[in-house]
C-alpha cells in the first residue's frame, strides 16, 4: 500500500513539474518575442543594443527609439494580452462554457459602440498625424475611452444581472444573451456610422482596428494597475476555480459560495477587459485562444492554467503586433485584424468540434 502511494505521489510530482516547465517555457518565449519586437521596426537594432538601451546607456538614438516608441507599445501589448487571456480563462470556468470571453459576451462590441458615441456625439473628433488612415489619432481620447468603458461595462452588467436574477439561465443561455447584446451594440454602432461625417467615420473605423501605438505611459500605468489587481484576485481564488470546473455542486460541497464567486469573478474580469478595450480598441480572440492553447499542456488546474494563459496571451498579442509592424513595413497592420486571423479559425474549430463540457 505504501509503495502504491509512493508511485501515485511520484506521478503527481512529475505532473506538477511538467506544468511548471510549460509555464517557464512560455515565459522564456515571451521574453524572446519582446526582445525581437524591440529590435525590429523602421530602424533595426541589435539585441545587444536593445539590452543596453533598456538600461539607458549606449547610442542616444537607440535609447529614444526603445524607450519612447517601442517599449510603451510592447508594454501595452503585454498587459492587454495578459489581461484578456486571464479573464477569458476565468470566464470559461465560471460560466462552464468554452466559448466565453470578452468578445463573445458583448464587452468588446459595447465598447465599440461607446467609442463611436464619444466620437460622433460627444466630439471625440480626430486629428490626422500622418498620410495613412492608420496614422490617425483620436483628438479627445479620454472622452472616447470613458464612453467605451461605460458601454463595455454595461454589457457585462446586463450579463451579470441575468445570471443573478434568472437562476434558470444556464451557461449556453448567457452566451446567447451575449450574442444578443453584441447584435444590439453592433446595430447602434452601424447607425452612428451612418450619421457620422467623413472625419468622424474615419476616427470610428480607426478605433475599431485596435491600436497599441497610441498607448502612453500614463495609460499603461492604469492598465498595469488593473492587471495586477485582477491577477492577485484570480491567483488567490484559483482553488475555487478548480472546484467550479467540476460543477457547482462540487464547489458547494467544499464550502464555496458558488453564486457569489461566479458573480464577483465575472464582475472583476468584465471590468478589467473593458478597461483594456477602452484604451486600445477591439482586440479579438486573444481571450478565447490563449486559454485553449494552454489547456492542451497544463490541463484545467487553475493554479497553472491562469498564469500559463496570462503569459500566453501576452506572448500572442505582442507577436501579432510585431508581425503587423514588420510584414509590410513601413505600413503597420492593425493588430485587431492580425489577432482575428489567428482567432477565427480556432473559434470555428471549437464550433465544429463542440464545446468543452464543465460538468
Amino acid at each position: 500500500m505504501t509503495e502504491e502511494r509512493d508511485v501515485h505521489f511520484t506521478a503527481y510530482e512529475r505532473s506538477l513539474a511538467k506544468k511548471r516547465a510549460v509555464v517557464f517555457a512560455v515565459f522564456l518565449a515571451t521574453i524572446g518575442v519582446v526582445l525581437f519586437s524591440l529590435s525590429r521596426g523602421a530602424i533595426d537594432i541589435s539585441f545587444k543594443d536593445v539590452l543596453t538601451a533598456l538600461f539607458g546607456a549606449g547610442d542616444r538614438r537607440n535609447v529614444a527609439v526603445v524607450w519612447d516608441i517601442r517599449l510603451p507599445r510592447a508594454f501595452a501589448a503585454l498587459v492587454v494580452g495578459a489581461t484578456l487571456a486571464a479573464c477569458g480563462a476565468t470566464m470559461q470556468c465560471v460560466l462552464r462554457n468554452a466559448l466565453a470571453s470578452a468578445s463573445t459576451l458583448g464587452v468588446s462590441q459595447g465598447a465599440a459602440f461607446g467609442a463611436a458615441l464619444g466620437i460622433v456625439v460627444f466630439g471625440g473628433g480626430v486629428v490626422t498625424s500622418g498620410a495613412s488612415a492608420v496614422a490617425m489619432e483620436i483628438d479627445n481620447p479620454y472622452v472616447v475611452t470613458f464612453c467605451a468603458f461605460v458601454f463595455g461595462s454595461t454589457s457585462a452588467i446586463v450579463i451579470l444581472l441575468l445570471s443573478r436574477f434568472k437562476q434558470e439561465m444556464g451557461p449556453d443561455s448567457l452566451i446567447l444573451a451575449g450574442v444578443a447584446l453584441s447584435s444590439l451594440f453592433t446595430g447602434g454602432f452601424s447607425l452612428l456610422q451612418f450619421f457620422a461625417d467623413e472625419t468622424q467615420l474615419g476616427a470610428v473605423v480607426f478605433w475599431t482596428f485596435g491600436n497599441l501605438g497610441g498607448a502612453d505611459w500614463s495609460e499603461n500605468a492604469i492598465m498595469g494597475v488593473v492587471f495586477a489587481a485582477t491577477m492577485i484576485f484570480l491567483i488567490a481564488n484559483s482553488w475555487k476555480y478548480n472546484a467550479l470546473s467540476h460543477g457547482v455542486a462540487t464547489a458547494q460541497g467544499l464550502g464555496i459560495n458558488a453564486n457569489f464567486t461566479v458573480l464577483l469573478s465575472m464582475t472583476i474580469c468584465s471590468l478589467a477587459a473593458a478597461v483594456c478595450v477602452s484604451f486600445v480598441g477591439i482586440i479579438g480572440f486573444v481571450g478565447l485562444v490563449a486559454p485553449h492553447i494552454m489547456r492542451k499542456f497544463v490541463g484545467d488546474d487553475y493554479r497553472f492554467l491562469t498564469p500559463a494563459s496570462t503569459i500566453a496571451g501576452a506572448c500572442l498579442l505582442i507577436a501579432a503586433d510585431t508581425f503587423g509592424r514588420i510584414i509590410i513595413a513601413p505600413v503597420i497592420l492593425p493588430v485587431g485584424a492580425v489577432t482575428s486571423f489567428l482567432g477565427a479559425p480556432v473559434f470555428l474549430a471549437l464550433l465544429i468540434k463542440g464545446k468543452r463540457r464543465y460538468d
